[in-house]
């Protein structure tokens, strides 16, 4: 099969530009790595303190950076170059991995260590986030880019598949700090990529002016904060995300102490319970894949289509059941994040991209603080089965409510290039008449 009969397929037509390939094969090798650090310092934060509560404490203290500093991101998105801002980010957070690596192959690693390392580690996600999720519209051009966000996530939950198992396997084999170290070396990838990339070739928007005042900073980022409030759709897909999100994407925290604790089990077994997610992860972004245009009805039915499954797990605590229950949770996670994603890509105008993705990076990735001390804290004073339960309720609950309200609100859903097109010429007119510049 040829380069040209793959990249003419409706399902990878980003795969046309040749920026997005070097793009995609850097991020293939990277998040596999990544997925393996997410797992063995689950395991290695479990080991040291046999305490879910800890567990949460540190996904919060990774997490917390975005939710303070993510909007800021997505202000350094819309001003900076994009390409060199990622390659900063890339090399810093494999020196971040690195020193994690020697730091537990040498047995000096503590508690305090990594929490310390977390942090430094949301600071930087807190730019690269929104950077990179605003850079994709640059590598492919508006008429692709939704195909490429679906692709994007296709990638990080194939890596979700593959990470998870291979840091399960190299744990039992070797080391924790050898899954850390693997990561670090498998930045070289993204960074390689980025580097190849040709500027000629990247749709970069006319650069915005930078705010050289703290009055300045904050005007340019609640442009992206008015944007959202201003315009239907997007301001339901972070909700809805954002909730859902916070109370039943928690996995780092509930799966480690129910595979270990209520299945009896170890590593591997861990590895694999996360790996079911991917697969279902995977399976929903392959299906998105092949959609023109995404549909807001799968936001609100992914999640309540993830709460059912947790809470199927903790009626029936069992490896034969948690696994494709996992299976599906990954499906309903993907399935509405991916189409919050491509919903908001959509509509957005590309001069206030970045401030807006950094409004949803912020919610999703920002809700892990509170949604991880809530789900460690129910492990920690009751069992990982009641904090699956309790998020698979909570979950289920942000779903129905969400399809009663689209289901009143049916022009929501309407996501034509002529609403398109409006809901941005209606920001612009906003920002021209000086009422989106307060958040």
């Amino acid at each position: 099969m040829t380069m040209q009969s793959i990249t003419g397929s409706d399902a990878v037509r980003a795969f046309r530009h040749r920026n997005y390939r070097l793009f995609f094969s850097g991020q293939a090798v990277s998040l596999v790595g990544s997925w393996m650090q997410s797992v063995a310092q689950a395991w290695l934060v479990l080991t040291l303190t046999n305490d879910p509560l800890i567990l949460g404490v540190v996904a919060a203290a990774q997490w917390t950076p975005v939710l303070l500093l993510g909007l800021f991101g997505g202000l350094i998105a819309d001003t900076l170059p994009k390409r060199w801002t990622l390659i900063v980010c890339e090399s810093t957070l494999a020196a971040l991995a690195l020193i994690l690596g020697v730091l537990t192959l040498t047995g000096m690693v503590q508690v305090w260590m990594i929490l310390v390392l977390a942090v430094l580690l949301g600071c930087v996600n807190a730019i690269e986030m929104p950077v990179r999720q605003a850079f994709a519209v640059e590598m492919v051009g508006r008429e692709d880019v939704v195909n490429a966000v679906i692709l994007n996530s296709a990638l990080f939950n194939s890596a979700r598949v593959v990470g998870p198992a291979v840091a399960g396997l190299t744990i039992a084999a070797t080391n924790t700090g050898v899954a850390f170290l693997i990561n670090g070396a498998s930045f070289l990838a993204v960074i390689v990529g980025l580097l190849m990339m040709r500027d000629s070739e990247l749709r970069s928007p006319p650069p915005m002016r930078r705010p050289h005042t703290a009055r300045e900073v904050v005007a340019s980022v609640g442009e992206g904060v008015s944007y959202v409030r201003q315009t239907p759709v997007v301001l339901y897909s972070v909700v809805v995300v954002g909730l859902a999100a916070t109370i039943g994407m928690n996995f780092q925290v509930t799966i480690p102490p129910f595979a270990r604790a209520t299945l009896g089990g170890g590593p591997a077994d861990f590895g694999f319970l996360m790996t079911a997610t991917g697969l279902g992860s995977v399976a929903a972004a392959l299906w998105l894949a092949g959609r023109r245009r995404p549909s807001p009805w799968l936001i609100p039915s992914g999640a309540a289509l993830l709460g059912a499954a947790l809470i199927l797990i903790a009626v029936l605590p069992r490896i034969a059941v948690a696994l494709p229950a996992l299976t599906l949770a990954g499906f309903g996670a993907i399935g509405m994040a991916a189409t919050g994603n491509t919903t908001i890509q959509t509509v957005v105008p590309d001069e206030l991209r970045g401030r807006v993705m950094s409004v949803y990076t912020t919610v999703f990735a920002g809700s892990t603080p509170i949604g991880a001390i809530f789900a460690g804290a129910i492990a920690s004073a009751a069992n990982p089965v009641a904090s699956l339960a309790a998020g698979g309720v909570g979950t289920l609950a942000v779903g129905l409510l969400g399809l009663a309200w689209l289901r009143r609100n049916r022009e929501v859903a309407d996501l034509t290039p002529r609403v398109a097109a409006a809901a941005g010429t209606t920001a612009a007119a906003g920002r021209a008449h000086g009422t989106s510049t307060t958040p």
